[in-house]
């Protein structure tokens, strides 16, 4: 009897699948057939995009050519964007309407935009997921007099000063709408005071209040309507609808529910990883610090998973992460656990990091 030749598919293309692609390149497939269904020919490498708003990097720069891994690795690329999946029958569903039947599938989407949800609607909304759309919306956007950035974490912070020393914008008024939780509350005492000067410096207001949409105008929860020609959203990623509506096992925002080796609690078959998945083990927050360095990990489970051993490896984040935060002007603030700096220095460190990152990927696709 012929033996049925494995098919893996790799469902997006994020930070973790591009580790996956690399470790194809290096090691050779584990399976017979390999596909990547990605919405885009590259990935954008978020850290950088702070920097293009201020100026400080070109539109292309930041880019991985995930066509080009794939093909060095030998796997199919289809563009498309993954709108369904049936795990009892292992197949995935595009938007196009095609089916596509696997054996193994791994998902690195991404999660979606929660401004329409949170905020209310609005076309001066711009909402940073995803982040293609969110470089395409701002990229043909006018030039504001006000500017709104809603959402209090380190991304919001990152765009709030990048908007700030925008080309074109230098004079605008920027308002940071923290919510309830306030300024980075997930960051030490003196990375926050190191922000909150700076914000200070550079003339953004700060509001520690949740913010709504309501008649045309940015509402507060005081009541306080905050001017805006933009209005940016960094509010996190909400979960897509299909995995709960496939059956797939989710947590109870609907991201899909993996163990310790990024593998679906419900269809073994199934991995999830980045800001799709949720980490039952262990809380991971969904930052692309945990999609990068999860990576190399899924390669390796993925390649036992299809070859029918044990999977073992397991992404262990450290106590604390690394965190490099742009302030627009040249300049960035560190965040290592308690450990606070802030300099010019602190921004080539990023700039360093995020290019090592980026080269390590583009060498391959030569």
């Amino acid at each position: 009897m012929e033996q049925h030749a494995q098919h893996m598919m790799l469902v997006g293309g994020g930070h973790a699948h591009v580790a996956v692609l690399a470790d194809w390149i290096a090691n050779g497939l584990p399976a017979a057939r390999a596909t990547l269904l990605t919405p885009h020919r590259h990935l954008r490498y978020s850290g950088v995009v702070p920097g293009w708003i201020a100026g400080q990097y070109q539109r292309e720069d930041g880019l991985v050519d995930l066509a080009a891994l794939a093909k060095r690795a030998g796997v199919q690329f289809l563009l498309g964007r993954c709108t369904g999946i049936d795990p009892e029958a292992r197949w995935v569903k595009t938007g196009g309407g095609q089916v596509l039947e696997y054996d193994v599938a791994s998902f690195d989407t991404g999660g979606v935009g929660r401004a329409h949800n949170v905020l209310g609607k609005d076309k001066r909304l711009i909402d940073v997921r995803p982040i293609d759309r969110f470089v395409e919306r701002l990229e043909t956007a006018e030039k504001a007099g006000d500017i709104a950035v809603v959402g209090g974490g380190a991304a919001g912070v990152e765009i709030a000063f990048a908007m700030r020393n925008r080309a074109g914008t230098k004079d605008a008024k920027v308002t940071l709408i923290a919510g309830d939780d306030g300024l980075l509350p997930s960051f030490s005492a003196g990375v926050r005071r190191k922000v909150s000067r700076e914000l200070a410096a550079q003339g953004i207001a700060v509001l520690n209040e949740n913010a709504r949409l309501s008649e045309g105008e940015l509402v507060t929860t005081s009541g306080s309507c905050v001017p805006a020609d933009i209005i940016v959203a960094s509010l996190g990623s909400g979960a897509p609808d299909w995995p709960k509506a496939g059956g797939l096992a989710t947590d109870s925002q609907g991201f899909i529910a993996v163990d310790q080796h990024q593998r679906s609690t419900s269809h073994p078959d199934v991995f999830a990883v980045g800001d799709v998945a949720s980490r039952q083990d262990r809380h991971v927050a969904h930052s692309g610090v945990h999609a990068v360095m999860a990576g190399p990990h899924l390669a390796r489970n993925l390649r036992d998973a299809v070859q029918g051993r044990e999977v073992g490896s397991v992404y262990r984040p450290r106590p604390v992460s690394l965190y490099l935060l742009s302030t627009g002007n040249g300049r960035a603030i560190l965040s290592y656990g308690p450990l606070s700096a802030q300099g010019a220095w602190v921004a080539k460190l990023k700039h360093a990091i995020d290019k090592r990152w980026i080269s390590q990927y583009a060498s391959l696709c030569r």
